[in-house]
């Protein structure tokens, strides 16, 4: 069993999305729980992906190799967590999208699919989001964090935007808010109120850890 699960590691490692897949099947039907192949398996080599993004070791498409590999074991494994009424223990709730006027989609997929490998509930807005969609979306999901991509500079004002309306409708105290994207600064994220910046995915996971961290 335990060689299974470093396979399904080392699968992500190499960035081999089909050997993930087809190893992860094979670990749930040798019997192993969902979580354990998440938890013993795809998380450690997830975690090794981001180690070499950030040694400069990898770069972005073996990022984005792995994060596929990621998703379709996740895939498979979603339908038997929910009929074993098992819940992976999630460090947090992220509402994330490209904002309105934008339609830049790349990164911010990349952020919400390593902030999913990485135990976040992560609902995807997609891009060109109104303010109105971020806001909606916290509520109804009583997130605890928001992901603002903008990739313009005429569009970085409308996370502004999104902050002045959070704190308009009472929503600022329960939200930690993360922004990114080409033309984002951290001088800009200090000047607008935002709780974070990221300059990449593994950035937005180290962030988003951080700032759950800190709420706690």
């Amino acid at each position: 069993m335990n060689d299974l699960l470093n396979q399904i590691s080392q699968s992500l490692v190499d960035g081999d999305p089909d050997a993930t897949f087809s190893l992860t099947g094979q670990a749930l039907s040798a019997g192993l729980e969902p979580l354990m192949i998440i938890r013993e398996g795809l998380m450690p080599g997830m975690n090794i992906v981001g180690d070499f993004f950030a040694k400069g070791d990898y770069f972005l498409p073996d990022l984005i190799i792995a994060a596929e590999g990621m998703k379709r074991a996740m895939e498979l494994l979603e339908p038997e967590l929910s009929a074993r009424q098992q819940v992976v223990e999630s460090p947090g709730t992220v509402v994330m999208g490209t904002v309105k006027g934008d339609i830049h989609e790349i990164g911010k997929s990349l952020v919400a699919t390593m902030l999913s490998a990485n135990g976040f509930k992560v609902y995807d807005l997609g891009v060109d989001v109104p303010i109105s969609s971020f806001i909606a979306k916290i509520k109804e999901t009583q997130a605890n964090l928001v992901g603002l991509s903008a990739l313009l500079t005429t569009t970085m004002t409308v996370q502004r935007e999104v902050i002045k309306t959070l704190v308009a409708e009472g929503l600022r105290d329960q939200v930690k808010v993360m922004v990114g994207g080409a033309p984002v600064t951290r001088g800009w994220a200090e000047e607008i109120g935002a709780d974070g910046y990221a300059e990449d995915a593994m950035g937005a996971v180290a962030l988003a850890r951080r700032l759950v961290s800190i709420e706690s």
